[in-house]
């Protein structure tokens, strides 16, 4: 299972290496030792990258976000400012890519929420790390005319992560929708926000 690129850092790699297990053998799977194990690592190096399960945690979930960004690349995206058509257009493309090229990256984070549900210090975590993402959003909905950016935000956000997870991890996990579909979808869902 080892992830290891030639210019990938020892935190790099524990960190990919963890967003591996999480995937294929969920937080149960794990371990440091796991880790050290699935890296082709010397026992222990895991530990004096992230001594506590806490610290692997935070390691997996700040490297997670870092990946997440490069598969939805938002700062590829068309200027918002080209209407309702660019920014569906580009929400498109990187809901897409995230279900045709990250679907492991996509489990490993239900994995995250799922545990940052239980642990109060990794929600706090958690949450920070994907409040860019949030402000990136409110930003590009303003442009376009949003007068509640806010709330658009969510219904967006819970559009696009339900469609994730049911194509990833859900009952439609064998059905996969095209980009004109998933485009379709984003566009009557930004029509229905925000008027005609």
């Amino acid at each position: 299972m080892s992830v290891r690129t030639p210019s990938a850092s020892r935190a790099d790699l524990v960190a990919d290496t963890a967003l591996a297990l999480l995937a294929e053998r969920g937080m149960r799977g794990l371990t440091h030792r796991a880790v050290d194990e699935a890296a082709g690592l010397p026992q222990g190096s895991t530990s004096n990258v992230a001594r506590t399960r806490q610290a692997l945690l935070e390691l997996a979930v700040r490297r997670h976000a870092e990946r997440e960004a490069r598969v939805l690349a938002l700062e590829e995206m068309p200027d918002p400012r080209g209407g309702r058509d660019a920014l569906a257009e580009g929400l498109a493309l990187a809901v897409h890519r995230s279900l045709t090229g990250g679907r492991e990256l996509l489990i490993a984070r239900y994995e995250l929420a799922l545990e940052a549900s239980r642990r109060p210090e990794l929600r706090a975590f958690y949450d920070a790390t994907g409040a860019v993402f949030k402000e990136q959003l409110a930003a590009m909905l303003t442009a376009v005319g949003s007068t509640d950016p806010a709330r658009h935000v969510l219904s967006l956000v819970a559009w696009a992560d339900g469609l994730m997870f049911s194509c990833a991890a859900g009952s439609f996990s064998a059905e996969v929708p095209s980009l004109e579909e998933v485009r379709k979808g984003l566009r009557e869902l930004l029509t229905g926000m925000l008027g005609t």
